[in-house]
């Protein structure tokens, strides 16, 4: 089984394959289920704002993805997004 620091180091990698401009990724949360099968990761990290007008007024923002990742392999079974309100 993968420990929680291996767990988050393939979510990061994983992350960073799909949004390169990614900058400031940190572990929020990371969380074993009871049956010790799976690990769900949430990373934040600073993107550049898809709208125009976002961009000019705050430039980045911080983003939020959950990683399901299976516990014994450390395979990405999925990546969410985490909206904070």
């Amino acid at each position: 089984m993968i420990d929680v620091k291996e767990a988050s180091d393939k979510a990061k990698e994983y992350l960073i394959s799909f949004f390169p401009d990614a900058e400031n990724v940190q572990l929020e949360e990371a969380e074993l289920t009871d049956d010790k099968t799976h690990w769900f990761i949430t990373l934040s990290y600073e993107g550049v704002s898809n709208s125009v007008a976002s961009s000019l007024l705050v430039g980045k923002s911080v983003r939020y993805k959950i990683f399901k990742l299976h516990a014994k392999s450390g395979e990405i079974l999925s990546m969410k997004i985490r909206d904070i309100k």
